[in-house]
Parts: C-alpha cells; sequence; structure tokens
C-alpha cells in the first residue's frame, strides 16, 4: 500500500454528487459531509451499482425478520439483492486497501448505518431496526474501519469522534507499511496516551498492560489485538469531565516553565470548558500557546493536542 499525503476516505457515490440512486439522481451532502470532501482524498462507491443494478432501477427494500433480512426489489420480491451487494464490501476494500473511514447513506437499504426500514413478505412497514447490507458486510469485513452516515455526521460529537478514529486509521496503516517493531508500537502509542485516555480511561489503561512487554511478543500479534484496542477506545464518546481530565493532566507539565499566575488563568479555563461554558478548542488554544512559548517535546508528540487540522473546526462545538 502507497504512502498518502491525505487520508482516503470512502463514501456512497451518491453523496459524491453521482446521480447512481434508483432514480437516476444524487443526494445533496450536508455541510458536514462537504467540509471533511474538503479534507479528504475521497472514493466513491455505490454497492448497489457495484452488484449489477443499472440507472434507473426499480427501488429495492428490507425483507424478513429482525435476524434475517433480505434485499428485495421493492414492487414483486422476486429479485433478491443481497449476497451481490454484501460481496461488494470486499471489492471496495481490495480496489482501496488505503481506506481509513467511509461515510454511509442515511436509510438506505444497502448503505444505511443504522435505523434502516425493514418490511414483511406482504409489503408492510415493520420496524426500522436494520443496517444496510452492504454498510453491515463491510463492518464485518473491517471491523476496524469507522463507520458513519451523512444524518449522523450533524451530531458534533459523532462527527470528532469519526474523524479522529479515521486520522488514528490512516496513522495506523501507514506505521504498518512501514514494518511493525516492539519499538514503533510503543512510539506509536506514547503519542497517543492522552487521546487513549480522554476517550476512555480503562481503555487506556489496558494499552498500557498490553505493552509493557512489548519486545518479548510477536510484532504482528501484537500490533492487531493493540489496534484493536485502540479503536474500541476511541469509539467511546469522549466527556466534557473526560477531556478535562486530560487537560489538567497536561497542564501539569508547565509547573516549571510558567508562572502561578498564569496557571491559575489556565485552570479556570479548563473549569470553564468543564462546565460547558466555553467549547475545548478555547482550553487547547491555550496550552498551544504556553507550549509554544514553553516547548516540551513530548507534548508537541501528542495526537491529542492535534489529532486533525485545525480547519476542521470540529473541537469548536464539543
Amino acid at each position: 500500500m502507497e504512502k498518502t499525503a491525505r487520508p482516503v476516505m470512502g463514501i456512497g457515490s451518491c453523496l459524491a454528487g453521482n446521480a447512481v440512486r434508483y432514480n437516476a439522481q444524487t443526494k445533496a451532502a450536508n455541510q458536514h459531509v462537504k467540509s471533511l470532501m474538503d479534507n479528504f482524498e475521497m472514493r466513491a462507491f455505490c454497492p448497489e451499482m457495484g452488484a449489477g443494478m443499472g440507472v434507473p432501477r426499480p427501488p429495492i427494500h428490507l425483507v424478513g425478520t429482525e435476524d434475517a433480512v433480505r434485499a428485495k426489489d421493492v414492487d414483486t420480491h422476486q429479485n433478491d439483492f443481497t449476497d451481490k451487494i454484501a460481496a461488494y464490501a470486499d471489492t471496495v476494500l481490495s480496489l482501496a486497501p488505503e481506506l481509513c473511514a467511509y461515510i454511509l447513506v442515511k436509510g438506505s437499504p444497502s448503505c444505511g448505518f443504522e435505523r434502516v426500514k425493514r418490511y414483511a413478505e406482504n409489503g408492510h412497514h415493520i420496524a426500522a431496526d436494520q443496517q444496510g447490507i452492504f454498510a453491515k458486510a463491510l463492518s464485518a469485513a473491517d471491523p476496524l474501519l469507522p463507520l458513519e452516515d451523512d444524518g449522523r455526521l450533524n451530531d458534533p460529537g459523532l462527527r470528532e469522534s469519526f474523524v479522529t478514529r479515521a486520522y488514528t486509521y490512516h496513522d495506523w496503516k501507514q506505521l504498518v507499511a512501514e514494518g511493525l517493531t516492539a519499538n514503533r508500537l510503543i512510539g506509536f502509542y506514547s503519542r497517543y496516551k492522552y487521546l487513549a485516555m480522554a476517550h476512555h480511561v480503562p481503555g487506556y489503561q489496558q494499552l498500557g498492560r498490553m505493552l509493557a512487554d512489548a519486545g518479548k511478543q510477536d510484532p504482528e500479534a501484537l500490533g492487531k489485538a493493540f489496534i484493536t484496542t485502540l479503536m474500541e477506545t476511541l469509539s467511546r464518546r469522549a466527556t466534557r469531565r473526560s477531556h478535562s481530565n486530560v487537560l489538567y493532566h497536561l497542564s501539569g507539565y508547565l509547573k516549571k516553565s510558567v508562572s502561578s499566575e498564569e496557571r491559575q488563568r489556565l485552570r479556570k479555563l479548563i473549569d470553564r470548558y468543564r462546565r460547558g461554558e466555553v467549547p475545548l478548542v478555547v482550553p487547547i488554544t491555550m496550552l498551544q500557546h504556553h507550549f509554544a512559548n514553553k516547548p516540551n517535546a513530548y507534548i508537541e508528540s501528542q495526537v491529542f493536542m492535534t489529532p486533525f487540522p485545525d480547519e476542521l473546526q470540529l473541537r469548536n462545538l464539543v
């Protein structure tokens, strides 16, 4: 896999502006999806087209019981596209092994992330309790791949978590391309320690224990266990309380380099963030200001400080 300058993200082809929906239309991307399209290298895919269905085409929906659904044509239920749509997940990953995340299409029987409608054989609506056929297969084919749909990306917390995991997975794939060693694994986690702590302290602690005797373990096996745990940890939604805990830890590195008055001012700012009075970007900016004046190589290496480009402005609302 070649190194890429920007992380590569998959996206439903209709969201990317291509007229591939069953009615030969596109689906308008919201402002948050558009922002991500400007900051990632996007690769567009349509599993229904990949399954050999043309444009325009008869619409499909999910039919069956909660634990066993099939993707069938709406009008007759005589045409079943389930297996071909599911198989396209492997095709996508083979065409773009560098994918670090994927934006699915809300409500789609093939690409919906959650709450996709399910119908009975007689055509009556039963519930909205499914994941799209392709989305489910993609998750099974690469459980580490961050997935969200365009609707869920309207939530600031989910959006920040999704992009954080996307950049992490990209970073990990670059490390794997270089070759896993115990030292590289330890160095990688050293940069991610505070980010992991911000999302889930038990996960952060587990990762530390996992690498305690890294030199005595097979790097490939250890790496697989490590990245699985790290991505699970980062999938936990960070809170103001957990972020504040990390901010307090980081401010401790300024104890000998800034005045007590400045440290007190910083602490009050972190307290304001914890109470919900200012967004995360405010205390982060203050920390960055102090560490710019008093450089600390360890803090500069911390992904927590800048997990994604500032222009995404994802910390302005959390």
